[in-house]
């Protein structure tokens, strides 16, 4: 009998990953950082600075164009380095008060009058410091292009940990055909036993008498029917088949393969339910274990 073999073109991806560019873009030290874990759907949050709360939308748009599922944050470390990045102005009227106020307090309480430069510039209210003006457009672009290549960096590692995810996959559902196998060779023999057992339970009890061949075929036919689970055996391996075929498809298919997987715990657990023979439920036992692995992977493909 020439059975199935899984053959896969892996394309799926991880729903984990973690991706991490910087660069220095016109005047800016820019550093992204991309990181992501299971969920249901696609769920995103960014960390950035408060004056640059304008590029969240811009960054989720951006994933979202290569993310469909997983909890995705995204850090943006921005530091301005251009000589005039900060200018420093004095609060003249302020200062002038300031000072006047502390040469009556020495005058009044006579203490020396001897105002230093350090008593004074301890004294924030008297700076003001002013950032230079950005053109947010330069800023988004900047940020944008350092996004996008940590975000490069960030899918070729869900495709790295999706390849390791689907070639487990897949050793366990070769492991799961044989097993199969098995179910497929063994049923038909524990017919044959129980027609034998049947027979030999028959002459025991009415001792050296000619069997009624055609009551125990009738039996016979009723056990088979009883045990037989070829319907169940076909459509495993349909669905290990399908399996394969969604481990090789482009984009989002980690729900598709959770429903698959639910079909095959459905008919392993039919075949268990039929089952009369030990081996056959002990061969149940190992394909329902691997069904069960197969299904913690597969939470982790997006």
């Amino acid at each position: 009998m020439n059975y199935y073999v899984l053959e896969m073109s892996v394309t799926v991806k991880s729903m984990t990953g973690f991706g991490r560019a910087k660069e220095c873009i016109s005047d800016f030290e820019i550093t992204v950082e991309i990181k992501s874990v299971n969920h249901k759907f696609f769920e995103f949050s960014s960390r950035l600075p408060r004056a640059y709360m304008f590029l969240d939308e811009k960054l989720k748009g951006l994933c979202q164009q290569k993310i469909s599922r997983g909890k995705v944050e995204v850090a943006v470390f921005i530091e301005d380095t251009s000589e005039n990045s900060i200018e420093l102005t004095v609060n003249k009227t302020y200062a002038d008060a300031y000072i006047t106020a502390l040469h009556k307090f020495a005058k009044q309480y006579k203490l020396k009058d001897d105002i230093k430069a350090s008593s004074i510039v301890s004294n924030s209210d008297i700076f003001t410091v002013k950032k230079r003006n950005i053109d947010e457009e330069v800023l988004q672009n900047a940020v944008l292009k350092v996004a996008n290549d940590a975000l490069d960096s960030f899918v070729a590692m869900r495709q790295s940990e999706g390849k390791r995810l689907a070639d487990d996959v897949k050793s366990r559902a070769e492991y799961i055909l044989n097993k199969v196998s098995f179910v497929e060779e063994r049923s038909p023999q524990t017919v044959k036993e129980y027609r034998q057992k049947l027979e030999d339970k028959i002459k025991e009890l009415i001792g050296d008498v000619t069997v009624d061949e055609q009551r125990l075929l009738t039996e016979t036919a009723i056990f088979a029917d009883k045990i037989a689970v070829a319907e169940e055996t076909v459509r495993l391996r349909s669905h290990i088949s399908e399996l394969d075929r969604l481990l090789g498809e482009d984009g989002a298919v980690g729900r598709k393969l959770d429903f698959i997987v639910q079909e095959m715990n459905r008919e392993t657990n039919t075949i268990g339910s039929k089952c009369q023979d030990i081996d056959i439920a002990h061969t149940v036992v190992d394909m329902k274990s691997e069904i069960e692995k197969i299904r913690e992977q597969i939470q982790n493909i997006e």
